[in-house]
């Protein structure tokens, strides 16, 4: 039996995170391989687990028989290790002789050094870096070029299905930077970005609704232009009222203001 106290590590290509417990609740995010939490409340069924993300302490739900239980020192190693995060859109790894797919953004269970936890057999290929080492603009553009044309998918995280927040957040992340789950609030993160004009390539812009409210997110980019995800990762037109669709020339979204996150 889980208890409410428990701790989990994500020991599947990807889980999906609920936010109610039943299978056709709205996806909120995803756990990606490696991903670590704390399990904070049991479904009266006990079918589903309510957990507290480690990387962005986001809340949601996840089936049960998706839970790869730890303990809670292990957990904790978890949080201060430097483990590595990988950059191929695509790779594998060998969990005690099983292979797993995993995908961009996943977090690999090894140090620089040697393996976290002896007992548990890992190999992996692809390609990764450590998670803690901040890289510079190129890298994030090159990154972030990787999820190009990935479809638009509500609480998504991968480049098969994703959101504008969660894009800008795995962006950053394979970059070595912390960006929370939703757009509204990454809106606070970073520095401000006073004016338009003065706006650089790997700042974040953000987009507001008629009632001034966050709800859209990109990556600036070179020459005026954004890679957001709307319909499917895509780059626009930025301009100081908002986002011009390339093809339509339509406006899409109106602009709020720019955070920078990049040191």
């Amino acid at each position: 039996m889980v208890e409410t106290d428990g701790f989990g590590v994500c020991r599947l290509s990807l889980l999906a995170v609920r936010v109610s417990p039943a299978d056709k609740a709205e996806m909120v995010t995803q756990l990606l391989f490696g991903d670590h939490y704390k399990v904070i409340d049991i479904s009266v069924d006990k079918k589903w687990l309510k957990v507290h993300i480690a990387f962005d302490s986001y809340e949601g739900w996840i089936d049960a028989k998706q839970h790869h239980a730890i303990e809670e020192n292990y957990f904790d190693y978890l949080n201060r290790a430097e483990l590595k995060i990988t950059t191929d859109i695509t790779s594998s790894i060998l969990y005690n002789k099983i292979q797993i797919p995993i995908v961009l953004g996943s977090i690999i269970p090894i140090t620089s050094a040697e393996l976290f936890k002896m007992e548990e057999q890992f190999a992996f290929n692809g390609e990764a870096k450590n998670i803690g080492q901040k890289r510079e603009y190129e890298f994030l553009r090159t990154t972030a070029g990787k999820y190009l044309n990935a479809p638009y998918l509500w609480g998504g995280k991968t480049p098969f299905g994703i959101d504008c927040s969660g894009l800008t957040q795995m962006v950053y992340k394979v970059c070595g930077y912390t960006l929370m789950r939703d757009a509204r609030q990454q809106a606070t993160q970073g520095k401000a970005v006073r004016i338009f004009a003065d706006a650089k390539p790997g700042d974040l812009a953000f987009f507001k609704n008629e009632k001034e409210a966050i709800v859209h997110v990109g990556i600036v980019l070179a020459n005026n232009q954004i890679l957001h995800a709307s319909g499917k990762v895509r780059i626009d037109k930025l301009t100081e009222e908002g986002i011009f669709h390339a093809e339509t020339q339509l406006k899409t979204h109106t602009f709020s203001h720019l955070r920078r996150i990049l040191t």
